[in-house]
């Protein structure tokens, strides 16, 4: 038996549910029912329609939904970066979170990246006051890259910032 998780690339047809998914696993009381909320930390939409649409469009992006039935149960954003591709956007039902479901939803993301796109390494952008989901992504060898980059604060598509502090910190991992 493969452990490979079964995903589809997304369509525009699941545009609207997964933003659904995606702001119900991290924003508002819905997402207090995993561990990946970021509730305490922002309000409002972790995605839009229209940005979700263009992550399902775009040349060289792909979201990559496992569903059952039609449901989606989780979906991962990728986008190409030259020989690297960018990791995002990382989604399960809250629900089921901290059933595997994540971990092998990375590993399929890592292999798309590999297969598709020829990347030797893959990285993400993590609040870097999310030490939970830090240490996550480092349980699945990703590794701190010393590097920050800004919160989009004034931005109400990321979301509403409950604090004035917030910030990425960049994770990255070589793929075989």
């Amino acid at each position: 038996m493969t452990n490979e998780l079964a995903v589809r690339r997304a369509t525009d047809a699941d545009a609207a549910a997964l933003v659904a998914l995606v702001n119900s696993a991290y924003r508002g009381e819905s997402s207090k029912a995993g561990w990946t909320t970021e509730a305490e930390l922002l309000g409002g939409q972790r995605i839009d329609l229209e940005k979700m649409r263009e992550a399902i469009a775009g040349a060289d992006s792909v979201v990559l939904v496992h569903d059952v039935e039609g449901e989606p149960l989780g979906c991962v954003l990728l986008e190409r970066t030259g020989d690297e591709a960018y990791v995002g956007m990382l989604t399960v039902r809250p629900t089921l979170q901290g059933s595997g479901l994540g971990r092998r939803l990375l590993g399929a993301a890592e292999r798309w990246a590999r297969d598709y796109w020829g990347a030797r390494a893959i990285h993400g952008t993590v609040i870097a006051q999310r030490p939970e989901l830090i240490a996550f992504y480092e349980r699945y060898g990703f590794r701190r890259t010393g590097e920050r980059k800004p919160f989009p604060y004034g931005d109400e598509r990321f979301g509403l910032p409950k604090r004035d502090d917030l910030e990425f910190e960049v994770l990255r991992k070589e793929l075989g």
